[in-house]
C-alpha cells in the first residue's frame, strides 16, 4: 500500500496506517493545507471540488468538503465531474483554486487530491513544497461555529464545458451532425458517461457505449493502453463504427480506435489533432521530452516552431506559455487547447478530431497513414538506491558523442535513427528509458543496447 505526497498534491491506496496510506487524517490534513493557502490568498474564497466515479471518491470528496467549511472555505461542489471540467469550473464560477479528487488513470484502490490555482491550473513546484511544508509542521486552524463555510451546488458544469466547445471557432458542430459518425465509447465506469457521451450526441453521433455505468468498479485497468482496449476494438468492427473512442476515468486522456480495430495510438491523438489546427492557425507546439517526434515533424511541415518541455502538466503548460503555442499536450493522450483552456482535455481533442475527419473526408486509417511514422518502446533499469542517478546520465551521454543532448528533464539524447530519454522516476528507485524511431524493431534495439551497457557500467564500478 502507498501514500505519495508531492508538489501536485497526495495521492496513495485508500486504507491501512496514517502516513503510509491515503486515510481519512492524511486526506483532512491535505485539505487543511491548501485551505490555509487558499486563506493566505483571499480571506474569503471560494474553492470549486469535483471527483471521478472511484468507489472512494464521494467519502474523500465529502472529508475535503468538509475541511474547508471548517476553515471558513465556501465550497463549489461539482460532484462527479471530470477534471477538465473542474479545471474550467474554478475561472467560469471565480473561485480562487480547484481541487480534482481522482487518481487518473490508477487501479479501484487508488485515489488522489489533485490542486488547482486561481486559473484552473495545477500549482506549481514552489506552492506544491510549501503546502508539503504546511502538512509536515501542521499549521492550520480552524474557525468558530459561526464562521463556518458553506457548500453550494453546482449542477451545470460539465453542460458549460461541452458548449465551450461547441462554440469554439475550429469545432464545426453542423459539418459534424451532417456526417453522422457511428462511434463506440468506453467510459470506464466513470465520468466519460456524463461528458463525452452528451458532447457526441450534440455533434449528431450514433453513440454505442462500453461500461457506462458509473460505478467506479472499472470494467479493465483504466489505463487506456493497448492491452486493456480488446474490448473497444472488437466493438468498433462488429459496429461497423467509424472510429472508438477510451479515455480515462477522469476524462483527461483521449485515445483512438480505427475504424479495422486498430489502434490509432495515443501519441497520435496529439500529432492528428495538432496537424488539423496548425493548418487554421500558424502557431508553435509543445510536447513533452518523452512524447513521438511526429510533432514536431507536423509543425515543421506547417512551418512553425516546437519546442520540448520536462515530463509533467504543470510543465508543458509553463512552456507552451513561454513560446505563445497554439496547441500542446503529451504523448499519453493528453490534448492541451489554450483556446479553450491551459489543461489536457479530451473532451475538445474529441471535437477537433471529429471536425478534422469530417472536414478531410478520411478514415481514422487514412488520417493515421498521412501522419509521420514513428514506433515507441519503454524500458526501465533498476537501481538500489537514485545515489547513482548522475553518474548513469553522465556515462549515458559518452556513449553518443555525436548527439543532440538536452538535460531539461533527465537526458534526452536525439539521434539521426530516433531518440532516447533517460528520467529518475519521481516513485521508486529506477531509471525510465523510453525510446522511438523508424520502426518497433529499431525502438526496441535503441533501448536494450544502452540498458546493456548500462548495466555492465554499474557491474564494474
Amino acid at each position: 500500500m502507498t501514500l505519495i505526497k508531492s508538489i501536485s498534491g497526495i495521492r496513495g491506496t485508500i486504507g491501512g496506517n496514517v502516513g503510509t496510506n491515503l486515510t481519512p487524517i492524511d486526506i483532512v490534513e491535505c485539505a487543511a493545507a491548501f485551505g490555509t493557502w487558499v486563506l493566505q490568498k483571499n480571506k474569503n474564497p471560494k474553492v470549486a471540488i469535483g471527483r471521478d466515479a472511484r468507489i472512494s471518491g464521494n467519502m474523500v470528496q465529502q472529508l475535503v468538503m468538509n475541511t474547508l467549511v471548517g476553515q471558513g472555505i465556501t465550497v463549489l461542489d461539482l460532484g462527479l465531474s471530470t477534471t477538465p471540467t473542474v479545471e474550467m469550473a474554478v475561472v467560469n464560477h471565480k473561485a480562487d483554486a480547484g481541487v480534482i479528487i481522482t487518481a487518473s488513470h490508477n487501479p479501484i484502490q487508488w485515489n488522489a487530491l489533485k490542486l488547482l490555482n486561481e486559473k484552473g491550473e495545477f500549482i506549481a513546484a514552489e506552492e506544491g513544497a510549501y503546502l508539503l511544508e504546511i502538512i509536515k509542521n501542521k499549521e492550520f486552524t480552524f474557525v468558530p461555529v459561526l464562521d463556518l463555510g458553506a457548500i453550494i451546488k453546482i449542477n451545470d458544469a460539465i453542460e458549460s464545458h461541452i458548449e465551450a466547445i461547441l462554440a469554439l471557432p475550429l469545432v464545426d458542430a453542423k459539418l459534424v451532425q451532417s456526417k453522422k459518425f457511428k462511434v463506440v465509447v468506453d467510459c470506464i465506469n466513470s465520468t466519460g458517461s456524463i461528458s463525452i457521451i452528451p458532447l457526441l450526441e450534440k455533434l449528431g453521433c450514433e453513440v454505442i457505449v462500453l461500461n457506462k455505468e458509473m460505478t467506479g468498479h472499472f470494467a479493465h485497468n483504466p489505463e487506456p493502453l493497448p492491452e486493456h482496449l480488446e474490448e473497444l476494438c472488437q466493438a468498433v468492427v462488429q459496429n461497423k463504427a467509424q472510429m472508438g473512442i477510451c479515455v480515462d476515468p477522469d476524462v483527461d486522456r483521449l485515445a483512438f480506435v480505427m475504424e479495422d480495430g486498430k489502434l490509432f495510438g495515443e501519441e497520435y491523438s496529439l500529432v492528428a489533432i495538432a496537424d488539423y489546427i496548425l493548418s487554421k492557425t500558424p502557431g508553435n507546439t509543445v510536447s513533452n521530452l518523452s512524447s513521438t517526434r511526429a510533432l514536431r515533424d507536423v509543425t515543421h511541415k506547417h512551418q512553425q516552431t516546437y519546442a520540448a518541455a520536462a515530463v509533467g502538466e504543470v510543465n508543458v503548460v509553463q512552456k507552451m506559455k513561454e513560446i505563445s503555442a497554439v496547441i500542446g499536450g503529451e504523448g499519453n493522450g493528453g490534448i492541451i487547447y489554450p483556446e479553450l483552456h491551459y489543461g489536457r482535455d479530451a473532451l475538445v481533442g474529441v471535437a477537433l478530431l471529429l471536425t478534422s475527419i469530417a472536414e478531410n473526408g478520411l478514415s481514422m486509417t487514412a488520417l493515421k497513414d498521412s501522419l509521420p511514422k514513428y514506433e515507441m518502446s519503454k524500458d526501465k533499469i533498476s537501481l538500489e538506491n537514485f545515489d547513482r542517478v548522475p553518474e548513469i546520465l553522465e556515462f549515458a551521454i559518452g556513449l553518443y558523442p555525436n548527439a543532440a543532448i538536452d538535460r531539461t528533464d533527465g537526458v534526452k539524447i536525439d539521434l539521426d535513427q530516433g531518440w532516447i530519454h533517460l528520467r529518475q522516476s519521481n516513485t521508486e528507485p529506477i531509471i525510465r528509458i523510453y525510446t522511438e524511431s523508424l520502426d518497433q524493431a529499431q525502438a526496441i534495439q535503441l533501448g536494450s543496447d544502452l540498458k546493456a551497457s548500462v548495466v555492465k557500467f554499474l557491474s564494474k564500478t
